[in-house]
Parts: structure tokens; sequence; C-alpha cells
């Protein structure tokens, strides 16, 4: 727990000296969902209803722009090769490290969603819904993404091979997200969704720490 902690107040103090590269994803999101409305029209009931199609896809590219800077310092500066060689459990830093990302990228995500749902006139069943879902989703989208960013942080322009990696990753995900809250608008059950999420968000914390930590090591060996 001591190593866990460690490690992530030391990510949290280099993502925030580096408060700009954090920033861009907040600003794509947000600026992708303001063109919507100028694109399709004021229109209400066309707004509510593409809505969660709009926030999940505009969420998961922001997600994949902030992927390639997860592990790219550490490995430049050789850090990397020093949590590696320095004989502790890699899998708990790679969790640190994972929450780090998440605490400033996926979080704020899940604050602004109740903002821009309003903007697309987003009722508050769904405002409801796509919270939840988001909150549950982002994890496992840092997860994912932390796999294809090991695999890749050897490169020097990694970042479109990470979206080719992670995508395929990332659309179950998407469907079943999306699906839960075109349910709750339409008044049908959500608790199906809610665990076949929560099921993919234990399976990610389960496997994907794993993943990453062998993909780090022979990125590190080659």
């Amino acid at each position: 727990m001591n190593l866990f902690i460690r490690t992530l107040q030391r990510d949290l103090l280099i993502h925030l000296r580096g408060a700009s590269e954090v920033m861009n994803p907040l600003v794509f999101f947000i600026v992708v969902i303001s063109l919507f409305p100028l694109g399709l029209g004021p229109s209400p009931d066309e707004l509510s209803r593409v809505a969660p199609g709009v926030i999940w896809v505009a969420a998961l590219l922001a997600t994949l722009m902030s992927m390639d800077l997860m592990f790219r310092s550490d490995f430049d500066d050789g850090s990397l090769e020093q949590m590696i060689a320095s004989g502790q459990s890699l899998i708990v830093m790679v969790l640190a490290k994972v929450g780090a990302h998440w605490l400033v990228s996926g979080l704020p995500l899940v604050l602004l969603v109740p903002v821009v749902g309003l903007v697309l006139f987003v009722d508050a069943a769904g405002l409801k819904a796509m919270v939840i879902s988001l909150l549950l989703v982002s994890p496992t989208l840092s997860l994912l993404g932390a796999i294809g960013a090991a695999l890749t942080v050897s490169l020097a322009r990694g970042g479109l091979l990470v979206s080719i990696i992670v995508l395929p990753l990332y659309v179950p995900v998407l469907v079943l997200a999306t699906g839960m809250v075109q349910a709750a608008v339409s008044g049908a059950d959500t608790t199906g969704y809610l665990y076949w999420l929560l099921a993919a968000l234990m399976a990610s914390l389960t496997m994907a720490p794993v993943a990453i930590a062998a993909s780090l090591r022979v990125a590190v060996d080659q």
C-alpha cells in the first residue's frame, strides 16, 4: 500500500507539472461536444437522440489522446528502467500509474458529463445513467489503453499505434455503455448493462496490470 501511495503521489505531481498536456484531452472533449449542436441544428429532440453516442465517442477519443503520455516520460528519463530493476512489485506501481492517469483524465470527464448532457438536452434519467456508466467505464478505458501504451512506449511515434491496438478492446464496452444510456432514456431496465460494465471493470482490473507489467519489461529489454 505504501508503494502504491508513493507512486500515485509521484505521478500526480508529474501530471500537474505538465498541466497543458493534461488539459488537451479535456479541451478536445468540450470542443467536440460543442460542435455537434452547430452541425445538427438546435432541435432538442435530435440532439437528445444522438447525445449518448456523441458523448461516448468524444470521451473515448479524449482518453486515447492521453494514453501515449502514461509511460512516455518515465521511459525517456530512465525512471521506468529503475522501477523494473528495483525489485518491487511492478504490478502495484502500474496500478498506481493507471490510477493517477484516471484521476487527471477520466474523473474530469465524469464531472463534465452533467454539463455537456444538459447542453445536448439529455433528460435526468439519461444523465444519471451516463454518469454511472462513465464512472464504471473510464477506469476500464485507462486500464485497457495502458496495455497499448506499454506495448508502444519504446517507439518514437506510438500514438497512432496505441489507437489501433486498443480500439477493438474499447468497442464492446462502448456498445454496452451507450446501450445503458439509451435504455435509461427509454425507461427500460438498466440492471443487465450495469452488471456487464462491472464485470468488464473487474476483468480489466484483474488481468490488465499483469499484461501492462509484462509489456513494460519487454519494452525496456529491447
